[in-house]
């Protein structure tokens, strides 16, 4: 299991293994990791947990997140990446080994063929109906947030094995041409329609 480890000055104040799927960070007693410190914001940063994978998010702080010494919005992690919050540093740890996107079911995997990504012809998500029908999102980085802060979300990651759909908020989950992913990994296919949100779009592998 991927783990953190929080030090000032070389010395380690605290260690969390990232057992739950988010892990808040920040000044406020309720965040899971409690850095006392006003240089710290009430909510400075998420970690986001999915299988082997997380994510880090800075949530809009006042002093920034920086990881291996560059200022970041969101990044993936990397085993041993050290993640900065003003003096503080906090090293991230994965667990062993980085599993593949799990595969389609049996009966799924008979009626659609995986199309493994081109990463010279990166992969698109692009959406079918409401105001932004048409509009396209290039599939590019390591983990790729679609949905509603607050109502849906979903990430998709992107491996090469393929693409991974993953719940990350909410209570309802997405679908995928029509049948719910449930809590796991799901494996896109190519013209697979997602349904997220109340908003429809379509994966094409390209």
């Amino acid at each position: 299991m991927a783990r953190i480890i929080l030090t000032v000055d070389d010395t380690v104040l605290h260690e969390i293994p990232l057992a739950k799927e988010r892990i808040s960070i920040g000044r406020r007693s309720h965040n899971d990791l409690v850095i006392d410190d006003l240089a710290i914001s009430s909510e400075h940063a998420a970690i986001v947990t999915i299988r082997d994978d997380s994510f880090l998010e800075d949530l809009d702080s006042t002093n920034g997140t920086q990881v291996n010494g560059q200022p970041v919005k969101k990044h993936f992690l990397q085993d041993n990446d050290v993640i900065g919050l003003a003096q503080y540093k906090i090293t991230y740890l994965a667990g062993d080994g980085q599993p593949a996107c799990t595969s389609p079911e049996p009966a799924q995997a008979d009626q659609r063929t995986l199309k493994k990504p081109d990463f010279a012809e990166v992969a698109v998500i692009r959406v079918i109906n409401g105001a932004s029908a048409g509009k396209e999102i290039a599939l590019t980085k390591a983990l790729t947030t679609i949905g509603r802060p607050g109502v849906q979300v979903a990430v998709v990651t992107r491996r090469p094995q393929g693409y991974c759909l993953t719940h990350v908020e909410g209570d309802a989950r997405p679908f995928v041409n029509g049948l719910s992913i449930g809590t796991g990994v799901h494996t896109l296919a190519d013209n697979d329609v997602i349904d997220l949100s109340g908003t429809s779009m379509r994966f094409l592998a390209r």
